[in-house]
């Protein structure tokens, strides 16, 4: 397990309690699960992701990540459409692991309301609560 100092969170990324990350680029937020959950998992063996074009409201559930260790739910930082997921995963899943950031996101929404994302924490933030 890391330290929280060495965790990789980075600057430009927003993250929530449940340590998913949301990265902004216009209407589309890319969301994946940050280092220090993919740390706390151990080998992840298995992603499972929801269908292009679903819909959900800001904190539904919407995939689970499975490791070694346990199967945790992931849950969505914002209200929208899930317009990409990623494919990668099905036959890598070990890429949240090794990538969480570049190769090992999950999904990209096209956000309903991009003011729901204000309750995330900045790196500074997070890393507070991770220390509580």
């Amino acid at each position: 397990m890391k330290e929280i100092s060495e965790l990789n969170l980075p600057e430009e990324l927003k993250y929530s309690k449940d340590h998913e990350w949301s990265k902004v680029e216009g209407d589309i937020v890319t969301v994946g699960i940050d280092d220090y959950a993919q740390d706390q998992l151990g080998e992840v063996v298995f992603v499972e992701v929801p269908e292009v074009g679903d819909t959900f409201s800001k904190g539904d559930e919407f995939g689970t990540v499975e490791s070694v260790k346990a199967v945790s739910e992931i849950y969505i930082p914002v209200s929208g459409e899930i317009v990409e997921v990623n494919g990668n995963l099905e036959d890598a899943p070990e890429l949240v692991n090794n990538s969480p950031y570049e190769e090992g996101w999950i999904i990209k929404v096209k956000a309903d309301d991009l003011s729901e994302l204000d309750n995330l924490m900045d790196k500074a933030a997070y890393l507070e609560m991770l220390k509580g």
